[in-house]
């Protein structure tokens, strides 16, 4: 048998290899404190379920090579129906394992609220985030600036989002800082990350959302505070302006949308983006009824 697994153990290897080959593997390459949270999460969830995949694995091989039918040394037992030490290992293993991750899960869902601001000092830097098709438009409240697809941010400061969509719904995504979360039409969640590091992120969505969805995307960068006050200096000097009207224009559906930059905001812009979904569905119906009742009138 040492042999058999000398030569099987290699191909094995080679065959994991290959099927990994092809993985991103932004998720456990986290660059913040949130990303690093859940990294860890995500292993010792899989740490904890290799507890049980892994010996039945290996015991699925090994009973196949003892109880083969050239091993006439094996005992043969047809009438065995019971043991109550298997059943107390087959059942117990398998229910302390769930105990520990339901602990376990418990409390990372609370340490990990997406809405819960994180245990950093200083002031956070607010952005809100609206989903178009196929863009993503990044105002920063606090500074009277917007951006299409570019997320510039300091490094160990605390980001403080705002995301909603203007149409379809979607997920705002950045793997190595960790969490992803809805962006919906006439709704407002919220996301609190932050890098540890300087450097440039991928950003996506993580719903499909139409034609344009696999070019939606955005790099989010993290800086030093003087490489980002410079940043802020050159958008602020940019020919455009960021109106509700303009706004419209710039959302409608388009596909590899350039980076641009906003050197001013219209006042409340989020809140207006959201506040043209509230009642949509109560008008329809209102207007239907009335429609109904103007014909039941006129027969």
């Amino acid at each position: 048998m040492n042999i058999c697994w000398k030569r099987i153990r290699p191909a094995l290897a080679a065959l994991a290899c290959v099927g990994l080959a092809g993985c991103n593997w932004a998720l456990l390459d986290s660059k913040g404190d949130v990303g690093l949270a859940q990294r860890d999460l995500i292993l010792i969830c899989i740490g904890l379920m290799l507890i049980v995949v892994i010996p039945a694995i290996v015991l699925t091989f090994v009973f196949a090579w003892r109880y083969r039918a050239g091993n006439t040394a094996a005992r043969y037992m047809p009438d065995w129906a019971h043991s109550t030490k298997v059943e107390v290992v087959v059942w117990g293993v398998p229910l302390i394992i769930i105990a520990v991750l339901a602990a376990i899960v418990w409390k990372s869902t609370h340490d990990l609220d997406p809405y819960k601001p994180l245990d950093i000092p200083g002031e956070p830097l607010h952005v809100e985030v609206i989903a178009t098709d196929w863009k993503w438009v990044f105002v920063y409240p606090d500074l009277g600036i917007a951006t299409v697809n570019q997320l510039n941010f300091p490094a160990k400061r605390q980001l403080a989002f705002d995301i909603t969509s203007n149409s379809t719904m979607n997920t705002f995504f950045i793997p190595q800082l960790g969490g992803q979360i809805y962006a919906m039409a006439g709704m407002r969640t919220q996301l609190h990350l932050v890098a540890n590091e300087p450097g440039e992120f991928r950003g996506m969505s993580g719903n499909y959302s139409g034609h344009g969805f696999s070019n939606m995307k955005f790099t989010a960068t993290a800086m030093t505070d003087a490489q980002f006050d410079a940043w802020v200096a050159e958008v602020r000097s940019a020919p455009e302006q960021l109106s509700f009207d303009a706004f419209k224009q710039l959302a409608a559906p388009s596909r590899k949308a350039p980076v641009r930059h906003f050197a001013s905001v219209e006042p409340l812009l989020f809140k207006k983006v959201i506040d043209q979904f509230i009642g949509v569905g109560e008008n329809t119906a209102a207007s239907s009824g009335h429609h109904a009742e103007t014909q039941a009138s006129q027969e």
